[in-house]
């Protein structure tokens, strides 16, 4: 395997992304890529921080750098051996199609498979057409992928510590890591803040580190810390952003409720376009499953004496219980099933 172009927007997918190569380095020495990645993990065509955090593929905001983009990273496939995808849809779709046009003979890897299960089935068709082979990371979605394969969680690979019985006198808030999710449920962690007597851990992205006054306002009464499964792990309840920081927080145990806040124009036209009981990966999870309900979602409207109610009320063994039913339902990480497909 000489080369692999790979296609890796968004800090997650990065993650991601750094798994496999680990994986690929203890078992086959180092791979060489190219593409849109962090830089961190080698040497780019195109630095996914240029894109700056999740959320801009969906809108495509900056059209221009995105055409530009794809026409650059379909010449450069025909150097490379195959293709990895890794989520961002929005992108990876206009992408795969352009290298398919110039480059037809080339294999094109697709982990992490849009979430057509949400909204826009439209792209199980573009998916079908454009993708050699299709890895997804929950064992729902078979529903969906026909010709697909379950390669397990990139999660399970990324955590390995699970919370223990012990009460640390801990609460940590995860705000979100776009800048909209945080200026809106700041105000709402400041409030539930005052009335909780332990220590509170405010959870901050590494690319805010030198922007929290400006992003976050008032943070006195907040201790600032850049690890979130660290800080879960050493906390009795957790206030958490709706994303995958939901998924972490069910598998390592720590007990937690869900909130979103959004413009009421935005929440009415997701709610009109999304069709699902709820949205956090471990409740979807869980009803696909037919074990009812995770965790608590709080959507919009905050009842800030019900959120303490929340906190003082969880049940650490309860929670415990039902991530070991997620990990078993989630069977394995994913990084060593994604390299046995690029392999193949």
């Amino acid at each position: 395997m000489n080369k692999i172009l790979v296609s890796a927007l968004e800090p997650s997918a990065n993650l991601h992304l750094k798994q496999v190569l680990n994986e690929w380095r203890i078992e086959n020495g180092e791979l060489r890529i190219t593409g849109v990645f962090d830089k961190s993990l080698g040497e780019p065509m195109i630095d996914g921080n240029e894109f700056n955090v999740m959320g801009f593929l969906d809108v495509i905001p900056k059209i221009k750098l995105a055409k530009k983009a794809i026409n650059e990273l379909a010449e450069l496939s025909k150097e490379c051996d195959k293709v990895l995808l890794i989520d961002a849809p929005s992108f990876n779709l206009r992408l795969a199609k352009k290298i398919k046009e110039i480059n037809p003979d080339i294999e094109i890897i697709y982990y992490i498979l849009p979430k057509v299960w949400a909204w826009k089935r439209g792209r199980i068709k573009q998916v079908n057409k454009y993708i050699d082979k299709k890895a997804y990371i929950f064992p729902f979605e078979r529903e969906y992928w026909d010709e697909g394969i379950y390669v397990g969680n990139p999660l399970l690979d990324e955590i390995k510590t699970f919370r223990d019985d012990k009460e640390y006198g801990n609460v940590a808030f995860l705000p979100g890591s776009r800048k909209s999710e945080i200026k809106n449920l700041m105000p709402v962690f400041r409030e539930l803040r005052k009335k909780i007597d332990k220590k509170a851990f405010l959870v901050v992205p590494d690319i805010y580190k030198n922007k929290i006054n400006e992003i976050y306002g008032n943070v006195s009464g907040f201790e600032i810390v850049y690890d979130a499964r660290k800080a879960l792990l050493k906390s009795d309840f957790a206030y958490i952003c709706s994303g995958t920081a939901t998924l972490e927080a069910a598998i390592i145990g720590t007990p937690f409720v869900l909130m979103y806040k959004a413009r009421w124009i935005e929440y009415f036209i997701a709610k009109a376009v999304v069709d699902l009981k709820y949205v956090g990966l471990a409740n979807i999870i869980f009803e696909k499953e037919g074990l009812g309900e995770f965790h608590k979602e709080y959507l919009q409207k905050f009842d800030i004496e019900k959120l303490i109610r929340e906190m003082k009320n969880a049940k650490i063994q309860e929670y415990k219980e039902n991530s070991q039913k997620l990990r078993k339902i989630l069977k394995y990480g994913s990084a060593k099933n994604v390299i046995n497909l690029i392999t193949s």
